[in-house]
């Protein structure tokens, strides 16, 4: 009787590759990317008959010796950060990615003076449903696939995070720890924070969720031009997290649209 195959694409040389050390000067490089995101690249790996680590150094290796463009990835990534723009960044962006004294179409309510400008905390989107002070489910954002945007879906839902999932143990890490007991009864969205989510540019000391309409920190006296929210954007202190850098604004109408601007926006010599 054959032996049950294992999860997963087996290695060519597993003996090989667990003796096998990089050159001397090579490092490593890794990044976080959504599930959806992985299943894209591991896709593309499998088409070419490779792991996702070599997809990346071949593309690496054709950046270095002139046979893929700088040209042509940034046209790709300028895309794909374009697709993961959830909220709209109050001013245009030049071919480099930083914004440009041109504001947004659809962002002019911003400098209007219209809203409040609370401080954007890097983390992971989630909802937290409460009941009588009590955490009873929790959820984290799915957003719209290709297809979904060609049948016209264009807008993020809640999913339900799974306990047992390990790229959710951090959220419900956060969710736990977080006091829910003065919170009204509700869905509450969130930004879930801390030490292994978006690289912690806080320093926080553990995981948790802030609910956006209970403690999201607002700042006061905000000018609202390019100049003035660059030159705040240079100093302002986080106000959810005293003596670190805050990493940026949102902007928050009554009616529910929302505008961002992040310190990162602006090119390095206007900072």
């Amino acid at each position: 009787m054959a032996e049950p195959r294992g999860r997963g694409r087996p290695r060519k040389d597993p003996d090989k590759l667990a003796r096998w050390t990089p050159p001397a000067g090579w490092v490593r490089v890794v990044a976080w990317v959504s599930p959806e995101e992985r299943k894209a690249l591991k896709r593309v790996a499998v088409e070419a008959d490779s792991s996702v680590a070599e997809l990346v150094r071949g593309l690496a290796a054709g950046l270095a010796h002139g046979v893929v463009t700088t040209e042509e990835i940034l046209g790709h990534y300028r895309k794909g950060a374009s697709v993961m723009e959830k909220i709209p960044t109050v001013f245009e962006r030049d071919e480099g990615f930083k914004v440009t004294d041109r504001v947004r179409p659809g962002c002019e309510w911003v400098f209007a003076g219209e809203g409040v400008a609370t401080e954007k905390l890097d983390g992971t989107n989630v909802r937290l449903t409460v009941r009588a002070g009590r955490l009873v489910r929790l959820e984290k954002r799915q957003n719209p696939s290709k297809a979904h945007k060609a049948q016209g879906i264009v807008d993020g839902w809640y999913v339900d995070a799974d306990e047992h999932a390990p790229e959710d143990r951090w959220i419900y890490e956060a969710a736990r720890n977080t006091d829910t007991t003065g919170w009204p009864d509700g869905e509450h969205s969130c930004e879930a924070l801390g030490p292994k989510i978006q690289g912690n540019p806080l320093q926080l000391a553990k995981h948790l969720c802030v609910p956006f309409n209970i403690e999201v920190p607002s700042f006061e006296h905000v000018e609202r031009s390019f100049d003035g929210l660059l030159g705040f954007l240079r100093e302002a202190e986080s106000r959810f997290s005293p003596g670190h850098l805050a990493e940026g604004i949102v902007f928050h109408h009554p009616d529910g649209r929302r505008a961002k601007i992040k310190r990162k926006d602006f090119a390095p010599t206007r900072r």
